[in-house]
Order: C-alpha cells, then structure tokens, then sequence
C-alpha cells in the first residue's frame, strides 16, 4: 500500500467517525473509501465492519456526560443487537448480497422520515396499546448491521429517537454504542473466515477513533432540529447513492 492509499484511509477514518458519531452514516465516508482503496466490495464491507470497531471506543471517550446512567440499558440494547450483528454475518457469508443491496435504500429513506417527524411518531409510539417492541427493532437492524452496514446507525438512531423522550445528544451516544456490539459480533466471524483487509482496517480504524471521539462533543454544541435535518438529508444522499449502485 502507497502512503497516498495509506493517507486516504486514515483521513477517511476521521471523516467516518465524525459522521458517524454526529448523524449515524460512518459507512457514508468509509464505505467509499474502501472502494476507492481499490478493495472488492464484499471485502469491503467486511473490512468496514471490523475498522468502524473504533467508533464506540470513541464515542465513550468524547460522551461521558450523555452516556452516565445509561449502563444496563446499553448492555440489554447491546445483547440484543449483538445476535442480529450475528445473524447478519452469517446472511453476508452465506447469501449474495445484490438482493439485499436494493432493499438497502428504501430501509435508510424510512429512517430518514423517522428522524424528520421523530414527534409525531413519538406520539403514536407512546399511546397505549400502540408501543411495537423496540426491541425487535434493534434486532432487525443488527442484521442489517452485521450484514451490510452502510446507515444502521440512521435506522437504530430513529428507531431509539421515536421511543425516548431524552436529549438527541443521549440517544445519539448510547446508540453509537449499541451497534458496536452488532460490529464487534460480526467481526469476530469475518475476522476468523473473511477477506479483511487488516492494514485497511487498522488505518481505517485509527482516524476513525479520533474522529468518534470530537463527534459527540459537536453533537452537544448543536441544535436537535436542524441536526436532525441534516442527518435525514444525508440519509437521503446515501439512499440515492446506493439506489444507483444497485441499479
């Protein structure tokens, strides 16, 4: 690998890790990244998974403050999210992935919306008789995590978004953390039987740190409305992108 490469991967590692800790959409600058890295794509995606490890490890560093009190919920969050990272790595090992790949964009554009009327479907979420388990959401998404990655954290970011009535900034940190443990599960898999690209992965993973660890704090500095437009926009330009690349 040329230092060009090398310098490419450890930028977009920062890049990744802001976007990651602020809107949920690491794989937005990662994902790329790889590609343009001249890594196959399945390779890619594997090798995405086991670099953006680092994105908890910074999250937890830079949002101390939002995550305090949060421990067994996170933990309870992360066993489950977990199983589905599991289940997703087995499904990428075992599947082709093109089928998937289209379903792929029409899943980010309903996070999106998630994210613009969060109130609203906070609402309905909260009437009685109306709660649909949340935790069957973060399952789903950590298949969808452990499988291909790209905006799982726009998806579990709604999803936790519309059942709680805390700060964006909390929810943002603890579902950082959450869906490392869908990452890390997936990881050890791909790590023992897949095509990681470990120099990638490591330099990918390196400016990932940093970049999670600034991120929280520019997420506390914000206002919740116009960063969650924000989010759902790019949510939105990942989805076209993705729609392309499908098609």
């Amino acid at each position: 690998m040329d230092l060009e490469t090398a310098g490419l991967l450890l930028i977009g590692g920062v890049g990744s890790g802001l976007t990651g800790a602020i809107a949920g959409l690491a794989s937005l600058v990662s994902y790329p990244v790889l590609l343009a890295a001249g890594i196959p794509p399945v390779a890619a995606s594997m090798t995405n998974t086991v670099a953006l490890l680092a994105a908890p490890i910074g999250t937890v560093g830079g949002a101390r403050r939002e995550l305090r009190g949060q421990r067994r919920r996170i933990l309870r969050a992360s066993v489950i999210c977990a199983a589905g990272g599991i289940t997703g790595g087995v499904l990428l090992k075992s599947t082709p992935s093109a089928a998937f790949e289209v379903i792929v964009p029409f899943l980010i554009i309903l996070g999106a919306l998630a994210l613009l009327f969060r109130e609203g479907l906070r609402d309905w979420y909260t009437r009685p008789g109306r709660r649909p388990p949340l935790v069957v959401a973060i399952f789903l998404i950590g298949i969808y995590g452990g499988y291909f990655g790209a905006a799982a954290g726009v998806l579990l970011l709604a999803a936790m978004a519309v059942a709680s009535v805390e700060p964006f900034a909390v929810t943002n940190a603890v579902k950082t953390v959450v869906l490392g443990a869908a990452n890390l599960a997936a990881a050890i898999l791909y790590a023992l039987t897949g095509p990681v690209h470990w120099l990638a992965a490591a330099l990918l993973g390196a400016g990932c740190l940093i970049g999670s660890w600034i991120g929280p704090a520019v997420v506390r500095r914000s206002p919740e409305r116009p960063l969650r437009i924000v989010i759902a926009v790019a949510a939105f330009g990942l989805a076209i992108y993705l729609w392309w690349q499908a098609f």
